[in-house]
This record gives C-alpha cells, sequence and structure tokens, in this order.
C-alpha cells in the first residue's frame, strides 16, 4: 500500500556532496516522520538522520554537522544533503517512513525502501 522511491545515491570522491531524496507514495493518511539509515558490508544497520513531521531532528553522532535532513510533508518526502563525504561513509542508505496510517486504516506501521548505494572513493 506505500512505497518509497529513493534517489541521488552514486559515487563521489572524499570531500564530495551528494542529496539523497526519497517518497512516499501510496494511499497515505499521516506520517509521523521519516529518516535515513545505512548498512556498510558487515556492519549493523545504523541511524543517519530522522526528522518528524513536526520538524525534530535527530542525527547520528558520526555525522557531526556534515549531514542536513528535511521534510516535505506536503509531497511525503525527506531529504538527506551530505557534505563533506567520507569513504567510512560508503553504504547502501535506506530511507524509512515512520507509523504510516493509510486511508481508511485503523494502524500505523514503518516501511523501508530498498537503498541506494552511496561510495566515497578517490
Amino acid at each position: 500500500q506505500v512505497q518509497l522511491l529513493e534517489s541521488g545515491g552514486g559515487l563521489v570522491q572524499p570531500g564530495g556532496s551528494l542529496r539523497l531524496s526519497c517518497a512516499a507514495s501510496g494511499s497515505i493518511f499521516s506520517i509521523s516522520g521519516m529518516g535515513w539509515y545505512r548498512q556498510a558490508p558487515g556492519k549493523q544497520r545504523e541511524l543517519v538522520a530522522a526528522i518528524t513531521s513536526g520538524g525534530s531532528t535527530n542525527y547520528g553522532d558520526f555525522v557531526k554537522g556534515r549531514f542536513t535532513i528535511s521534510m516535505d510533508n506536503a509531497k511525503n518526502s525527506v531529504y538527506l544533503q551530505m557534505n563533506s563525504l567520507k569513504p567510512e561513509d560508503t553504504a547502501v542508505y535506506y530511507c524509512k517512513v515512520d507509523r504510516v496510517r493509510v486511508i481508511g486504516g485503523y494502524y500505523e506501521y514503518d516501511y523501508w525502501g530498498q537503498g541506494t548505494q552511496v561510495t566515497v572513493s578517490s
């Protein structure tokens, strides 16, 4: 009932920038928030950044001011501006929608995108 379309990943040199986008579509009534998570080979998936519909944000400790998350409530979309990228940022980045309520539904569920590859290498 809900699909996430992610874009913006790719290959970038150290110190470069990328902007990830994620749009949720379907019979959506409301969303509590959206976020980005990443997973590198052999490692656990970890929070990169999250934002609520009210604008509150939460960042992973490794970000150190390099990344900025934003959300467009009208478009059910979330964006992640990544600057000063490092090789250790290389991972698959996954978009997540929190507590989605569909039209005519009773409960709220979380949904995940399929992921977009970010590779930071010279």
